[in-house]
């Protein structure tokens, strides 16, 4: 760290250069500039810089490198593991750089750094257009497409990751580079799962594919039947198309319209399919679902951006997630699935999400660093609640999940959806096969390490 003058002549100079705003504590607006979505993240960073365009991100890090800084980046500020914010660092802020810029004839969409899914769905709509995002409508696409990309189309079209066409880098020495399958392959290569290891995404160029309509079917059961209810969603998914994809989960009964008065508050079984397609032949493969005894449906035609916004939770919730991915789902799995489900905190935020793969996921390219590909199911207990008092068992509860199904576990896992669990975990997020090949482009394009305020691959 640089001596105080020093620092305090390049804060200053750093609030003159930069477009965007420049926060420290003490100031007006520092408070609100450091929160994230995950309430149970605290950090006070020194500095705050909320970049407008690549020139303030190049400006920025290079102030961080003069004081030696450690520097952490915010894109969507969603992640678990609160990695978008430091003690005494730098924080380069994208949350203003937020452009979405569509190519209805080429089917791509460049994304600035900053944007969220709401802003890329929102965008590529009117055109008809989608690719594959995050279950969230306020997640960050660079993040989330770094680390890999699970969503509700990814059976459809594959990996967000799967869909990258390339990446605007400002690196740890603020060089710009841009990262394609023909311009720095191996830095494109790595990029494809390894996170922000390697630089500061200032924005992607994402693949997009026709979705002229969508339509889902969400149906809510009584607890007792969720054995029954995954059985159901186990054979529609696995005799159904790609375009088939969605959810089991245990969740607190909402407050919603749809929702009878009685199981608000409550512990309810909820199946979601979501279709890449018409209503009418969702309706066809839904008949098993709502064949069950069930309490309340939504059945029908759903832009698919709104369809982004219905999982969604408040941020200043306390959150705590993990996931494991299976090698299947036998009957005694979905057995022990469903009992911790009956076991979940009730009523809190947590939700006891059971997803499927297959589709495109398995039949994308293997040759990137994402292990989980060939898993066909996981378990994500995505853990949020309001009161502190529930963290110890809101946390044990999640850890419960996992050592339940771990005898089912491939072993491999998906970086956006656990905290900081130690780098074992991050190496069964990336895949031993992957490690030193990743350690080499770390090394080659962050060699002191700068970008370490993530699921970190050390140079090799």
């Amino acid at each position: 760290m640089a001596s105080l003058p020093k620092a305090g002549a390049a804060l200053d100079a750093l609030r003159e250069d930069l477009v965007g705003d420049v926060f420290a504590p003490g100031d007006t607006g520092y408070d609100e500039a450091r929160s994230v979505f995950n309430a149970m993240i605290d950090r006070r960073p020194a500095v705050i810089a909320q970049c407008v365009d690549e020139t303030d991100v190049v400006r920025t890090v290079r102030f961080g490198r003069d004081l030696d800084l450690p520097i952490a980046v915010r894109g969507g500020g969603h992640g678990v593991a609160g990695t978008a914010l430091n003690d005494g660092g730098l924080v380069v802020d994208l949350r203003h750089m937020r452009a979405v810029s569509v190519d209805p004839a080429a089917e791509a969409v460049r994304v600035a750094g900053g944007a969220t899914m709401s802003d890329l769905d929102r965008a590529t709509e009117p055109h008809r257009l989608a690719t594959t995002g995050g279950r969230a409508s306020t997640t960050g696409v660079g993040g989330y497409v770094l680390g890999g990309g699970s969503g509700w189309l990814d059976r459809c079209f594959g990996l967000a990751v799967d869909n990258l066409l390339g990446v605007e880098l400002v690196t740890a020495d603020a060089r710009r580079v841009h990262a394609s399958a023909d311009d720095n392959p191996e830095l494109f290569w790595a990029l494809h799962g390894g996170g922000g290891n390697f630089g500061i995404a200032t924005a992607l160029t994402l693949k997009l594919h026709e979705l002229p309509e969508f339509s889902i079917a969400m149906v809510l059961y009584l607890p007792e039947f969720g054995a029954e209810v995954v059985r159901t969603f186990r054979e529609m998914i696995t005799t159904g198309p790609d375009e088939a994809g969605g959810a089991v989960l245990y969740v607190t009964g909402p407050p919603e319209e749809f929702v009878p008065p009685g199981l608000v508050g409550h512990l309810v079984c909820a199946a979601l399919l979501t279709y890449a397609g018409a209503e009418e032949d969702m309706r066809k493969l839904a008949e098993p679902l709502l064949a069950l005894p069930h309490e309340a449906e939504i059945v029908g035609a759903m832009p698919y951006a709104d369809v982004q916004c219905m999982l969604d939770d408040p941020a200043g919730m306390r959150n705590y997630w993990s996931a494991e991915y299976l090698r299947g789902l036998p009957d005694d799995l979905v057995d022990v699935y469903c009992a911790r489900g009956e076991s979940m905190p009730v009523p809190t935020g947590i939700q006891h999400v059971l997803f499927p793969q297959g589709g495109a996921i398995a039949a994308g390219p293997h040759e990137y660093p994402v292990p989980y590909r060939d898993a066909p199911w996981a378990v994500h207990p995505f853990g949020i609640w309001e009161d502190p008092a529930d963290d110890d068992r809101c946390v044990r509860w999640v850890g419960d999940v996992r050592a339940d199904v771990r005898p089912w576990s491939t072993g491999a896992t998906y970086l956006n959806f656990i905290g900081d669990e130690g780098p074992d975990r991050v190496v069964a997020g990336l895949g031993p096969e992957n490690t030193a090949r990743l350690a080499a482009v770390k090394r080659a394009y962050d060699p002191d390490n700068v970008f370490r305020f993530n699921h970190n691959i050390v140079p090799g």
